[in-house]
């Protein structure tokens, strides 16, 4: 999920386009029973699910969304070969199968992976799902003009560089085989243990040629999953989904698809959002949010009512809040420098300026503290929480800067309390103390991606952010600092601009294995290698908690988004 505050919250809003998306460890509801929240019976099957968001679900092709697990209003339409586990936590960090009876099967060096359909799959007017459909939607998703989905599969199967989709080549992609209607075969360019997760991507969900309209598609996609589009107004800002009655439950352990309907209302004002949500009223008493948080003083007042209290719901996503060195630029070339600022950060006062513990956890790793990531503790330059400046002095005498320095820390002026200016005031006032005085320059948002996304215009000291696209460290640790993954002449995420063949290496040897257990172990391994580099430094994971209506039942919150899971709830 790739630029998160964005997407991550798009996902946990991202998600997965999301989210989060969307997301250590226990992620259920804080204050509430993580099953069964609005009543004591058990959840039945009826009534309307409002979802009040910020951002409209635009784009509503699975071609052009970039999610992982299939997303969460997405999920509910658009079914994939795998799929997130609908669990709390940790167990929700794992990969299923949806459409497919398994999450895979690799040859030897996993460059190939075979995968077949369920008996049983229909669309929404009760025609078959077909491998070929899959096939034809992945394809689809090439087509320049359906471009916004995530890059893996351009970069992983083996020819599809500089495939232009079959609107332009009606050959197709000779790297997808479809042998027979239930068995679809993928060629890949390298090894790739992780495909199950990629697997989960709306890019794989089957699309049947002679239903495709193109960029009119979104309107309305043809249903694999529980519900069907009805009514889709404005780009997403209003979207309307009713049962699909060809959906069989007996196919899909996954989605529990309780209400009869979804009414999905967007553009609507955070404060507004939950307002309505605290208000509990009419049909917004069976209400829910999947990219809203409840902000500091939002979370002083609902901390402080009980009833409130037990309808928020907290989950964590994969997600890092860092600051960012750009080792050509002086004098961050010098390592005791960044080891000194590593050292003089209050990660106290940045959690304070994050909006308190409640929102947010200080961070010493990069990768984020969840065992599917491969979270191995460790703190290469132990400051405490309040900093250590006495250290940060010492090295930067022993850098030659024995009267201090002055440095300028770029930052966005949006208020999103990661790399607001917020932040940036508490780094500038722990690195104050250790004789580093600290130049802020805020941007607009525009302008500080651009700026900061650059090999040619990146600062050399910057608030940036990270946020995983599956559960696991390989999307998380290889676009920030595999050396191969650096862009001259485009979007650049590898802020350090490493390029080190020792840790090029073991991503590819780690990328090598099916074991994801046996992976997660390595990826927490590197992530420590990388660490004693010093080419960031970790401030905090973010903590989500979100409001729902008191008619809501059923929150599921996992590890994967970090959000209550849209196909869990039940409402009254």
């Amino acid at each position: 999920m790739r630029q998160p505050s964005v997407r991550a919250r798009r996902v946990a809003a991202a998600s997965v386009s999301l989210v989060v998306a969307a997301g250590v460890a226990a992620c259920g509801p804080e204050d509430s029973d993580a099953k069964g929240t609005g009543g004591d019976s058990a959840p039945h099957k009826g009534g309307t699910l409002t979802i009040l968001n910020s951002q409209p679900q635009s784009d509503f092709d699975p071609a052009r969304l970039y999610t992982s697990g299939g997303g969460n209003v997405p999920s509910l339409v658009f079914r994939t070969l795998t799929t997130r586990n609908r669990e709390n936590g940790e167990a929700g960090a794992k990969v299923v199968p949806d459409l497919a009876t398994d999450t895979g099967r690799p040859n030897k060096d996993a460059t190939v992976w075979t995968y077949t359909l369920k008996k049983g799959l229909t669309y929404e007017d009760g025609t078959p799902i077909t491998s070929a459909d899959i096939k034809y939607g992945i394809e689809r998703s090439f087509a320049p003009e359906l471009s916004g989905g995530a890059p893996y599969l351009r970069d992983w199967l083996a020819g599809a560089a500089d495939y232009q989709g079959p609107y332009k080549d009606k050959k197709g992609l000779a790297a997808i085989e479809t042998p027979d209607e239930r068995t679809i075969v993928f060629r890949l360019n390298k090894p790739e243990g992780e495909f199950p997760y990629l697997a989960t991507q709306t890019q794989f969900t089957p699309v049947p040629k002679s239903k495709d309209t193109g960029t009119k598609y979104e309107s309305h996609p043809v249903s694999s999953g529980p519900y069907k589009v009805v009514k889709n107004e404005n780009d997403g800002e209003h979207l309307v989904l009713e049962r699909n009655p060809n959906w069989s439950a007996a196919t899909d352990a996954e989605r529990k698809a309780y209400p009869d309907t979804i009414d999905v209302r967007s553009g609507l004002d955070s404060s507004v959002i939950n307002q309505r949500l605290s208000a509990s009223q009419g049909a917004d008493a069976a209400a829910v949010t999947t990219d809203t948080n409840l902000g500091p003083a939002e979370l002083a007042k609902v901390s402080g009512d009980k009833e409130l209290a037990a309808r928020v719901g907290t989950g964590h996503f994969g997600y890092t809040n860092y600051l960012a060195f750009n080792p050509k630029v002086k004098p961050f070339d010098n390592a005791k420098v960044r080891q000194a600022i590593a050292y003089a950060v209050d990660r106290s006062s940045v959690v304070n300026a994050a909006g308190g513990s409640a929102l947010a956890e200080p961070a010493t790793t990069f990768l984020p503290n969840q065992k599917s990531f491969g979270y191995t503790p460790y703190d290469p330059f132990p400051a405490g929480q309040a900093g250590n400046p006495a250290k940060a002095r010492e090295l930067l005498a022993q850098a030659g800067y024995k009267n201090g320095l002055t440095l300028t820390l770029t930052h966005s002026n949006s208020k999103d309390f990661e790399t607001s200016p917020e932040i940036a005031t508490a780094v500038q006032d722990a690195l104050k103390k250790a004789g580093i005085t600290v130049k802020l320059q805020g941007l607009e948002e525009n302008d500080y991606r651009d700026k900061t996304h650059s090999v040619k215009t990146e600062p050399g000291l910057f608030l940036a952010h990270w946020g995983a696209d599956w559960p696991s460290g390989g999307p998380f640790l290889a676009p920030i600092f595999d050396g191969r993954q650096i862009v001259k002449d485009g979007a650049n995420f590898n802020t350090g601009l490493l390029d080190d063949k020792s840790v090029n290496d073991e991503i590819d040897a780690i990328n090598k294995l099916t074991d994801l257990d046996a992976a997660a172990r390595r990826w927490g391994a590197l992530d420590k290698k990388i660490g004693e580099k010093a080419l960031v430094v970790p401030l905090f994971h973010p903590v989500y908690k979100r409001l729902y209506g008191k008619d809501v039942k059923n929150i599921v919150i996992s590890d994967w988004t970090g959000v209550l899971d849209v196909s869990q709830v039940a409402v009254k």
